[in-house]
């Protein structure tokens, strides 16, 4: 069976990426910071599925955790694909949350992405064969969110997987990579963030199973990006080619008082 690694395992879409790839068959790794949540969940898809799961506690904001994950990455069984899943965001503007709480999302959101994409990717080249999904979000196109870095490191996650996907290095390995851009999308990421859900309206929300089955449908098409739903679709038109003044005119600023 093939094997899969998904890190923020427990919650949201990376709960719903264990579900999906488990009936796929995969046997899976996953990647949280509560021992407890992921032993219970491990026990939930194994009885479901009858797969092989192995639990990692890791917290990918520090080296330690960072280098735990990165040790099975290069361990066997052989990871075939890799979901960079993990990622946290702020309700708070940049000057009011205090710059260890804005390292540590660039820690979680950037920097864990590339230590465990270098430590996957080599394998999976000099095996010539395997997947990433590097998560990303279709607020990193352009000013979605002002006074808020959460847009900015998920551009970079857009950028980076692009760059890396489309090379001659990769594409001759056979290793596919792939960035995913949903939108709203209703897990517990918004909850965790202090974030409310009364905005935006109920018809632009996705639910996280659909997210997740567009994606791997994407990834198995080859695509490099995949923006699940026509409604974001359009939404990603917009913010890459109307004029950046005009996009900025409509982004959601969270230094305003009662945003």
């Amino acid at each position: 069976m093939p094997t899969a690694l998904i890190t923020g395992a427990t919650a949201g879409l990376g709960k719903s990426f264990t579900r999906a790839l488990a009936e796929q068959g995969y046997d899976l790794v996953l990647v949280a910071r509560s021992e407890r949540d992921l032993k219970e969940h491990a026990e939930l898809l194994r009885a479901g599925h009858g797969i092989r799961t192995e639990v990692l506690p890791a917290d990918l904001t520090t080296d330690e955790g960072c280098g735990r994950v990165t040790a099975r990455l290069t361990a066997e069984p052989a990871v075939d694909l890799l979901v960079n899943n993990a990622g946290i965001g702020y309700d708070n503007a940049f000057l009011e949350t205090g710059i260890q709480a804005e390292e540590r999302l660039l820690d979680l959101n950037v920097r864990a992405v590339l230590r465990l994409t270098d430590a996957a990717l080599g394998e999976m080249t000099r095996r010539r064969s395997g997947a990433i999904v590097n998560v990303a979000s279709v607020a990193g196109l352009g000013p979605a969110w002002l006074s808020s870095t959460y847009p900015a490191s998920k551009a970079w996650i857009i950028g980076f997987t692009e760059s890396l996907a489309v090379s001659q290095q990769v594409r001759d390995a056979g290793v596919r990579m792939m960035a995913l851009l949903p939108g709203y999308t209703r897990t517990e990421f918004h909850q965790r963030a202090g974030i409310p859900t009364t905005f935006p309206p109920a018809w632009l929300w996705l639910h996280s199973d659909d997210v997740v089955r567009s994606a791997l449908r994407d990834l198995r098409k080859g695509k490099v990006l995949s923006i699940p739903s026509l409604r974001y679709k359009t939404a990603a038109w917009g913010l890459r080619h109307l004029p950046r003044p005009l996009s900025r005119r409509f982004a959601w600023d969270i230094s305003k008082p009662g945003h």
